[in-house]
């Protein structure tokens, strides 16, 4: 599948002018957002003004030309990318296409990463080699860009780390080199929270070229708490040495959207007791953390994250996640105690689950014959009486349907709907509680142990309830204790927190202009 050559125009009856390119095509209005650094609030930047756009009546679209994360997401078409645009897209009310991201490289270890293109792995590439081919991947790039750009009233582009690294400025495809190749102008979106921001935006501007800084039509100052007063002084004399206005400073906001990668400060919070205490492997690859996002919004539960065999202490349940390198992890579980903890715990009655590489790590081995990721047969944790073999294709599908017969404690899930997608390699075979392993929906052995390859399964309806209800009610604490939960109604209304706080703290208005609205 090339993106670019699928689409037709579509005329959208607005107030505004519709634009035409030479050729007579309709184009779309679009903004890039730049940041000083990683995590500067860039995703969460677009996703707000996605959907305050969105809101006023536009057709909205997200873009990231080249995204480095381990969390991802399956289109309807079995296209996989950046978790990222998902949450772009679904801010802005419309369904996430593979042009939205068509280069996604997700790290296999300290020196490379599987690289995907349109959707599809294409092989791992240690980083020097990728710096060398990412040319090649322009016309992908412009493809997708130019199928959204022709679709859409706005795009809405994202960058990557800062455009001022200076080592990796030569031909660039994600900031400044992509800026100039889509003709957009740039929003600088640098973090005050950590410290520095002025040193940071300053130092970004003065880095660049004449021809980039000139793109630079507006700074955003994110994440500030206090008064706002009291900033004014540096606000003006960053304006005087940059010759940028800046446009907007954000207040901290405390808002619950999936992040992106492993710079999630969820990983970091306080925790406390709760009446369910759930602990999360936090392992060294960890990918599609968000799947558990939605547990830590019911009150009285505890969502905790540890790296370590001391601060498992004695959870009712321990989720082991997805990885990008399965048998890496195990041994690194293996290695450092994680592995026996999480049996001993289970031996004392906790209950077990894992979701992809987490399910696969459950079993009595994991075999990767085609070195898709490590390489080499590991035994398994022995939890579940199945065995995985790791074929040559990555499978990547949105899947939906019943949940197939449970036992245990969690039997009220038979036959609940669900919906979610598939992303692994290996496939899984086995029996548990002598009947054939479903895989696809939740497979269990004798001693409350589950396992699925389905992500965003607990966001679906009732099924994180149901299972912390039955953990509830098993320690006695009754059935009304956890309250239930609409989930996706929450997210609507975190992305409408986000938007309205964009628009009451940056120029709006300014910023329509520099896009020629």
């Amino acid at each position: 599948m090339s993106p670019g050559v699928l689409g037709t125009c579509f005329i959208y009856i607005k107030i505004v002018d519709i634009r035409f390119n030479m050729k007579g095509v309709c184009m779309a209005y679009k903004i890039m957002v730049q940041g000083t650094m990683s995590n500067a609030g860039k995703s969460l930047v677009v996703a707000g003004l996605a959907r305050l756009f969105a809101r006023d009546g536009y057709k909205v679209a997200p873009f990231k030309s080249q995204n480095m994360a381990l969390n991802s997401f399956i289109t309807k078409d079995g296209f996989e990318i950046g978790r990222a645009q998902a949450v772009q897209a679904e801010a802005a009310g419309i369904i996430p296409e593979v042009y939205m991201n068509p280069v996604l490289l997700k790290p296999v270890s300290e020196m490379g990463s599987q690289v995907i293109v349109n959707g599809k792995a294409i092989c791992n590439m240690k980083a020097k080699d990728y710096f060398k081919y990412k040319t090649e991947l322009v016309p992908d790039i412009m493809a997708a860009f130019n199928y959204l750009d022709r679709k859409f009233d706005i795009v809405i582009i994202e960058g990557a780390g800062s455009p001022a690294e200076i080592n990796l400025k030569e031909n660039d495809i994600v900031n400044m080199g992509l800026a100039e190749m889509t003709n957009s102008p740039v929003l600088l979106v640098g973090d005050i929270d950590r410290g520095g921001v002025f040193a940071q935006v300053y130092g970004t501007i003065a880095l660049l070229e004449e021809k980039e800084r000139s793109r630079i039509k507006g700074i955003l100052v994110n994440k500030f708490r206090g008064d706002k007063s009291i900033l004014e002084p540096g606000i003006k004399m960053l304006e005087d040495k940059c010759g940028k206005p800046v446009l907007g400073v954000i207040p901290y906001i405390n808002i619950d959207i999936d992040d992106e990668d492993s710079l999630s400060e969820r990983f970091s919070k306080g925790h406390y007791a709760g009446i369910v205490d759930i602990a999360v492997i936090r392992l060294p690859r960890i990918s599609n953390f968000t799947d558990f996002n939605v547990f830590g919004n019911f009150e009285g539960v505890s969502l905790r994250y540890i790296d370590n065999a001391r601060d498992l202490k004695e959870p009712d349940i321990i989720f082991i996640p997805g990885t990008k390198n399965t048998i890496k992890d195990l041994m690194w579980m293996r290695q450092n105690g994680i592995e026996a903890a999480v049996k001993k715990a289970n031996s004392k009655g906790c209950i077990v689950f894992g979701i992809c590489g987490g399910y696969q790590m459950l079993g009595n081995s994991i075999s990767d014959q085609y070195n898709m990721e490590e390489g080499g047969t590991a035994s398994g944790m022995g939890l579940i009486d199945i065995n995985t073999v790791f074929g040559s294709e990555k499978k990547t599908v949105q899947t939906s349907g019943k949940l197939g017969k449970i036992n245990g404690l969690f039997k009220e899930l038979s036959g609940k709907e669900y919906n979610g997608y598939e992303i692994h390699i290996g496939m899984t075979e086995g029996k548990c509680q002598n009947e054939t392993c479903q895989p696809v929906n939740i497979s269990a052995s004798q001693n409350n142990v589950y396992g699925s390859y389905i992500h965003g399964l607990f966001d679906n309806g009732d099924i994180a309830y149901t299972i912390l209800k039955a953990i509830a009610a098993r320690k006695g604490a009754g059935d009304n204790v956890i309250k239930s939960f609409n989930y996706k109604e929450y997210k609507k209304k975190q992305y409408d927190i986000l938007a309205d706080t964009i628009r009451d703290n940056v120029d709006i208005a300014k910023i329509s202009r520099c896009m020629g609205i």
